[in-house]
């Protein structure tokens, strides 16, 4: 083999495989009023989202209340039905699939939701409510699902008694680790966390991430990592996608995106993020104004209305997204700007 050739071989090898690929993912709710509840506009959750998620990456989505990130993970997932886009997962476009050819999807693709009681039946016990997972996608005997559940619990760092227990029996770090062992309990190869540790303690949260950490490493997991928290964030992901009133307005590596942000937005949000000495410094960016109302966004780019650099274009003309650096896209006409 030639040199060239061999080289070639050796980087296709290390070049990561596409596990979901989004495009133009948009999801808008219609806003009836009126005696005849005719449609008179629309609340724009998501807007044109494009993205690649890689097989064994954790991709996290962060921004601030009503962005749009759980409305987008819920649109992966088939929760919630798009209004226009493409879904591609293992290479298969799924958005459009009957609900038979869908079913082979639903091994493959979990959440993880923010609150697991809420998710959880109160008067059945926890092993019955694990073994309901294997009845509707195996053919296990009733022996072969309990000794299932039994080490999907001791996996995620519980005891063979609580099978038994019942929800309210289970503290909020104990429920969150039931809610991981139902979401990998027929061996997925991508979970969403939506806030997954946002409810619990910090301590709790650091023994949940290094159980995620874990699996990951085991079963070779992907993540779609939506979050508030930006420390965790940093500690947990690869790359970050921010979003702001739906739209997508960077993306980049963790070392990247927090070392050197391109939007004024991703360098506000940073600047909140408190810092573990008093001695340390940074200026806080103050955002003025609250979140536009999505059923009715500025026009040009959507955070105009609260950007401290924004000009006169930024009003009339949206950015589009570029990679300004390798793997690191913004949209933004003034990015990498930093705020004085």
């Amino acid at each position: 083999m030639a040199v060239a050739e061999q080289k070639e071989t050796t980087n296709a090898k290390h070049e990561p495989k596409v596990l979901l690929e989004l495009e133009g993912i948009k999801k808008y709710y219609p806003i009836k009023g009126g005696i005849l509840q005719r449609k008179q506009g629309d609340v724009k959750a998501v807007e044109n989202v494009s993205l690649k998620l890689f097989e064994g990456e954790s991709l996290g989505v962060v921004g601030e209340s009503g962005c749009g990130k759980s409305t987008l993970g819920k649109a992966v997932l088939g929760l919630e039905e798009l209004t226009e886009g493409k879904i591609v997962f293992q290479d298969t476009e799924i958005q459009d699939l009957k609900r038979r050819e869908k079913l082979k999807f639903v091994k493959e693709m979990q959440m993880i939701f923010q609150d697991p009681f809420a998710s959880l039946n109160p008067r059945q016990r926890i092993g019955h409510a694990l073994e309901e997972v294997f009845t509707m996608q195996t053919d296990m005997s009733a022996k072969e699902k309990r000794k299932a559940v039994i080490d999907l619990l001791v996996e995620v760092g519980l005891k063979e008694e609580h099978f038994y227990k019942y929800p309210h029996e289970f503290s909020g770090g104990q429920r969150q680790r039931i809610g991981i062992a139902r979401a990998i309990a027929l061996n997925p190869s991508f979970v969403i966390c939506d806030e997954a540790v946002s409810a619990l303690d910090v301590s709790v949260q650091a023994q949940v991430l290094k159980l995620l950490k874990t699996l990951q490493e085991k079963y070779q997991l992907s993540y779609l990592f939506i979050s508030h928290d930006l420390g965790v964030v940093r500690y947990f992901c690869d790359r970050v996608l921010v979003m702001y009133l739906g739209n997508t307005v960077e993306l980049g590596t963790v070392a990247d995106l927090f070392n050197k942000p391109l939007h004024p937005y991703t360098q506000a949000l940073l600047s909140a993020i408190p810092r573990p000495s008093v001695n340390a410094k940074r200026k806080r960016v103050r955002l003025q104004g609250d979140l536009p109302n999505p059923a009715n966004p500025p026009s040009g780019c959507p955070f105009h209305t609260r950007c401290p650099i924004a000009a006169e274009k930024c009003s009339s003309e949206k950015p589009a997204w570029v990679e300004y650096e390798p793997n690191h896209f913004a949209a933004c006409h003034f990015a990498g700007q930093p705020i004085q």
